[in-house]
């Protein structure tokens, strides 16, 4: 075989094997490669290259230096009259000289610097052709001077950090919103009303339709008091019109239960839970397990979500007298070492956690006497108590002078047992909601300074009161409970993080024509046409036959005779009760007279005795009669009595 033909006919097959696969090369033995020799190689020639280039950045240098003095000396002999080019030249020139003798390899590029910019640090590279001569730019550390002045007016003011510039509204129902909460994240809020209902609001996964993703009855038929998520953000506890507080997951499932008390106890401390409505409760701030709760039965308890049979502690206001007062309201303070109540006598005591028997702190006469103190809150630095009374008050406290407020704040109109106050994140602000009657304004959310307490804000919400309040820390947002069903989110796209930021900028999400379709329509297997009964054109006929039927339209036998007399006795059978039935029921009355109706039988008895006679005709003696033989005179000399004997 000639080789030619061979070496032709593979040169032939690995060009078209190329041709299909993109490259060549097939059945050549790989090369081999040392790559620590490539390494040593690419460092040599790195270092001869950089050494090169520094040669000739030192020998350009060195000629644009001497250039620069030639031109210098050439100039002052001629004496121009032009000082400005002189200036920037001896500039240029001091600049290479201290750019030669420094031992950066850095050069300016460009033209020549202005003489308003040769004060700059050196250090920071200039980018972009020069400013003009007249312009003097702010630097650098102007616009952060600039930064530092507005920053410290805003700290200076609180009002401008209030979050207001944009609102939302969640329509929870056409009834009071009671309750409102957040969880740590603010990315779920759970709102609750005089409707029993819960709404679970995910501001992550809404639109901007803003409809809420679960709605539950946890309580049925009690309105719903007070809500409010644990320190970890895990479960939500509900307190509602009952004697018994429930706890939630995140997704509405239930979790406990607390076990109702004995209500014929005296002692309430004797008995393992509430006997009457709740009023409010809250969570513990460090221990994430341990909840309180008040109720009118005259007890503040605490539990632990870990044991549903009993309650952890009992505590028990007590009036002046030494009588039960019934707490309207309660809470924990920051740091979680004290339990504060707010009570219908007006007065608000506050215990020890761990000590359930006296009060450590005690105010008489905090609101006034008969008003529901609808809320407790403390400050973020746990120094200040502030309390919202049924009296139209806003107070603030200092816990360690507890005798008198520090301010008071009047005119505050609320109808609602729960409305809510609440400290600002900055501690700076004390925010409240005002509540108005129907059609006479609109309910307003006031701003109060703390320090000197001047209203220093309000926003106007909508024509109803407004009943709770809540100024979430890490959002910077403001949620607020209306009297008319309304939870509203106020934020401000600068200020405020997520939250309502984020639903608002997602667009309705369009129903899908099979959705819609498909949505209203359950369709059974019995329900297709193949198995559905063929339909009548008219259904009158039907009608009328199947009112004839007497199977059909279930009507009742009506008595053999009269209204109800006689019974059933129409289908009796062969049997010997429905003959006895039968007969039972026959109509043997005589209207006759009974006297007539039993004489006319004894004729016939004297005459063939059957039943009595011949039982005693062996025993019986001969019955002797006297016969009637006395005259008519005799009978009229018998006396009267006689006579009338029969």
């Amino acid at each position: 075989m000639d080789p030619n033909k061979t070496g032709n006919a593979s040169d032939q097959s690995d060009g078209d094997m190329a041709s299909v696969m993109g490259f060549s090369g097939f059945g050549k033995k790989a090369r081999t490669f040392d790559l620590d020799a490539i390494f040593e190689q690419t460092r040599r020639t790195a270092i001869e290259r950089s050494q090169l280039v520094l040669e000739e950045r030192q020998k350009e240098e060195i000629g644009e230096s001497s250039h620069t003095a030639k031109a210098s000396s050439a100039k002052q002999r001629d004496r121009a009259p032009a000082p400005a080019p002189r200036k920037k030249e001896e500039s240029s020139s001091g600049s290479g000289s201290s750019d030669s003798d420094s031992d950066s390899d850095s050069e300016l590029i460009g033209p020549p610097v202005p003489k308003q910019l040769t004060g700059q640090e050196d250090d920071e590279d200039l980018v972009g052709p020069p400013l003009p001569p007249g312009y003097r730019g702010s630097t650098a550390d102007d616009e952060d001077d600039d930064d530092d002045d507005m920053q410290d007016d805003e700290d200076d003011n609180p009002v401008k950090k209030i979050p207001d510039t944009h609102e939302i509204t969640l329509q929870h129902g056409t009834k009071t919103v009671s309750a409102l909460a957040l969880d740590p994240s603010g990315a779920r809020l759970v709102t609750g009303g005089y409707d029993f209902d819960v709404r679970f609001w995910d501001f992550a996964g809404m639109d901007a339709a803003l409809n809420s993703f679960r709605t539950i009855q946890p309580c049925e038929c009690h309105q719903i008091r007070s809500l409010q998520y644990s320190i970890t953000g895990d479960v939500i506890l509900v307190v509602s019109g009952n004697a018994q507080a429930k706890v939630l997951d995140r997704d509405g499932f239930p979790v406990m239960e607390c076990p109702k008390g004995d209500q014929y106890i005296v002692d309430m401390a004797n008995t393992k839970g509430h006997t009457a409505m709740l009023n409010s409760g809250c969570w513990h701030p460090k221990i994430k397990d341990e909840f309180m709760t008040c109720s009118n039965d005259g007890t503040v308890r605490t539990w632990d979500l870990s044991s549903n049979k009993k309650h952890k502690m009992c505590f028990k206001p007590r009036s002046l007298q030494g009588k039960k007062v019934t707490p309207t309201c309660c809470t924990y303070s920051r740091d979680g070492k004290l339990v504060a109540a707010g009570c219908q006598d007006g007065t608000i005591q506050i215990w020890d956690r761990n000590l359930s028997v006296h009060t450590k702190f005690h105010c008489r006469q905090a609101h006034a006497p008969g008003t529901d103190t609808s809320c407790l809150t403390f400050s973020y630095d746990g120094t200040t108590l502030a309390s919202r009374g049924g009296d139209d008050t806003l107070k603030t406290w200092d816990i360690r002078n507890f005798k008198k407020p520090l301010n008071v704040a009047t005119g505050l109109s609320t109808f609602f047992s729960m409305t809510d106050c609440c400290f600002s994140p900055d501690d700076k602000l004390l925010v409240t909601g005002t509540s108005v009657k129907k059609d006479e304004g609109n309910g307003k959310l006031v701003f109060f300074d703390r320090a000197s307490f001047q209203k220093v804000y309000e926003i106007d919400v909508t024509n109803a009161g407004v009943v709770r309040c809540l100024w979430h820390p890490k959002l910077n947002q403001i949620m607020v409970g209306t009297g008319n069903g309304l939870a509203k989110v106020y934020y401000d796209p600068v200020k405020s993080h997520r939250g309502a930021k984020l639903c608002v900028v997602k667009s309705k999400r369009k129903e899908r024509q099979a959705e819609t379709l498909t949505q209203d329509y359950i369709i059974t297997p019995h329900a297709l046409p193949m198995f559905r009964e063929a339909r009548q054109r008219s259904t009158k006929k039907q009608l009328e036959k199947d009112r004839l039927d007497p199977m059909k339209s279930h009507k009742p036998e009506p008595p053999v005779t009269g209204p109800g007399r006689g019974g059933r006795v129409a289908a009796h059978g062969g049997t010997l009760s429905s003959f006895i039935v039968k007969n039972i029921a026959l109509d043997k009355t005589d209207d006759s007279n009974p006297r007539q109706a039993i004489l006319r039988h004894a004729k016939e008895a004297s005459e063939n005795p059957y039943w009595v006679a011949p039982a005693y005709t062996k025993t019986q003696p001969d019955a002797i009669f006297q016969e009637e033989e006395e005259s008519d005179e005799e009978a009229d000399k018998e006396p009267e009595w006689k006579k009338r004997k029969i």
